[in-house]
């Protein structure tokens, strides 16, 4: 179980990064971004799953656990507001969307990186 829920938080921060860094490249919320932001966050919430039923055997880390919960809500607040940016908001709105969309993934990279580092030790 432990090696698929380390494949999945992996495929998140693969297709998260694709999609974050996608539309700032393009300079405009596309749908294909949405879908790698979906993508991720389904990876993410499988992998977490599968990680929280491991840790439910073991000690829990605090602090990994709440900032993991925090980077699944903000992942999934901001999947939400890409699609009513893609299909009711401005084109001003499209273009500025990356601003979030790089607060999120950087802030979802603080729960990856203590995981990492957990895994480490």
């Amino acid at each position: 179980m432990l090696a698929a829920a380390v494949i999945f938080i992996n495929l998140a921060l693969v297709f998260y990064t694709i999609g974050v860094w996608g539309e700032k490249r393009s300079g405009t919320l596309q749908p294909k971004h949405l879908a790698f932001f979906l993508l991720g966050l389904i990876c993410d919430t499988t992998g977490t799953s599968l990680m929280s039923a491991i840790a439910a055997g073991s000690g829990n880390n605090a602090i990994h656990a709440a900032t993991g919960a925090a980077a699944l809500i903000l992942m999934l607040i901001h999947a939400v507001w890409a699609a009513i940016v893609k299909w009711k908001g401005s084109a001003n709105a499209q273009h500025n969307f990356h601003r979030f969309s790089i607060v999120v993934w950087v802030l979802w990279l603080i729960p990856y990186g203590i995981g990492v580092g957990m895994s480490m030790f």
